[in-house]
């Protein structure tokens, strides 16, 4: 075979859809796993303040207030907005395993990348004795 009669391997329009399809669906349960599994927090937790009911006790200033008021909230309809906080703790361990399955994937991908780098490389150029 010459450097010029290589021939890339063709895949069909179904095996195309197929591979996207797949990928897809891997995306898909890599994003949801985690709710699946119960391991995504999620939650929130409430700020507690001595009156709910009105402004000051809500910890909002008159400027806040004025702001709250012009998109048509009272101390009681903006409360739950106010105190509601969204709880960003994380287990340390779920990192870290999360962590090693990112950087083991990526060397994966890198070592048979390399592999079929060197496959192709010989198989457009043939293989070269040192």
């Amino acid at each position: 075979m010459k450097n010029g009669d290589y021939v890339p391997p063709r895949q069909s329009a179904l095996g195309q859809f197929f591979d996207s399809m797949f990928l897809l669906a891997l995306v898909f349960a890599a994003l949801f796993a985690p709710l699946y599994l119960g391991l995504a927090s999620g939650g929130k937790t409430e700020l507690e303040v001595a009156d709910k009911t009105t402004w000051s006790g809500l910890g909002q200033n008159a400027v806040m207030q004025a702001g709250w008021e012009k998109l048509g909230y009272t101390p009681e309809t903006a409360a739950p907005l106010i105190i509601s906080r969204f709880d960003y703790s994380f287990d340390q361990l779920a990192l870290g395993v999360t962590a090693l399955v990112v950087i083991g994937y990526f060397v994966l991908v890198v070592a048979f990348s390399k592999t079929e780098y060197r496959e192709v490389i010989a198989e457009r150029f043939g293989r070269r004795d040192r």
